[in-house]
């Protein structure tokens, strides 16, 4: 392994700590130290030699095996790895894996269904990087009725938070007296999107849950269990989400 320096968020993003975004979070926030002193933006390390330490803890490079998996995350637990006000979160659901892992991704603490775990910063940030967002699939259950006119009105775009929403593809599963199953397929992955969609045209949400992410799907994987990815499943969500429009500096999954 070469010893030249490198950025201080890409070594902390190359050692599976974080991904890079988050990196910068910390290092903005004084929580890194570089052989004792404190880190600043625009830092470089040499990965053999500097001592890099987050929160007091040490961050060695290229120790830990990258690990890639899928978890069916359950309703009622928030995508954090800790919560301050003690609510459950999906790190208790995957502490039992090879080595410590952080999503890769994000579904909101009343939603469920296929969320995406590494140790792999570089994985991670592709990605959840706004240009590099991967066809998702989810079955949405609302309220009846359902007319034509809110489906057209949702899968043609709406205004959000200030900004209008890409096009999207809205079929409709199940239409019964008490509920109706909504399979939605989007581009695009802003905070709470399908929930606020269907309120802005007067449907409530009883269910979400994702059950594709790129050719991923969430299968007959138990609530609340993970699984390893297979070295194509990683290889073609790579592949997807760089025909997104992210462009990396020919990047590929470690260890695989």
């Amino acid at each position: 392994m070469k010893n030249e320096p490198i950025r201080l968020q890409k070594y902390l993003s190359e050692c599976g700590f974080c991904s890079r975004r988050k990196a910068e979070e910390f290092i903005e926030n004084g929580k890194v130290k570089i052989n004792g002193h404190p880190a600043r933006l625009g830092d470089k390390v040499r990965p053999r030699g500097d001592i890099v330490t987050v929160g007091g803890k040490k961050v060695v490079h290229g120790q830990n095996e990258r690990i890639y998996i899928m978890l069916n995350k359950p309703r009622g637990y928030v995508t954090t790895m800790s919560d301050e006000l003690g609510r459950k979160c999906v790190a208790d659901l995957v502490d039992d894996a090879p080595e410590r892992v952080f999503p890769a991704g994000r579904l909101d603490k009343d939603s469920e269904g296929l969320l995406l775990f590494s140790n792999d910063g570089e994985f991670i940030n592709l990605m959840t990087h706004p240009s590099g967002h991967v066809q998702k699939l989810y079955r949405v259950t609302v309220r009846p009725p359902v007319l034509d006119s809110q489906l057209f009105e949702m899968s043609n775009g709406i205004i959000i938070d200030g900004k209008k929403t890409a096009k999207c593809n809205i079929v409709p599963l199940v239409d019964d007296d008490d509920r109706v199953v909504l399979e939605f397929e989007l581009n695009e992955g802003r905070n709470r999107q399908i929930r606020k969609m269907c309120e802005h045209v007067g449907l409530e949400v009883t269910r979400l849950k994702r059950v594709a992410v790129g050719n991923l799907r969430l299968g007959r994987l138990p609530v609340g269990k993970w699984r390893l990815l297979e070295k194509q499943e990683i290889r073609d969500l790579i592949t997807l989400s760089k025909a997104q429009g992210r462009k990396q500096n020919e990047y590929k999954p470690k260890n695989k």
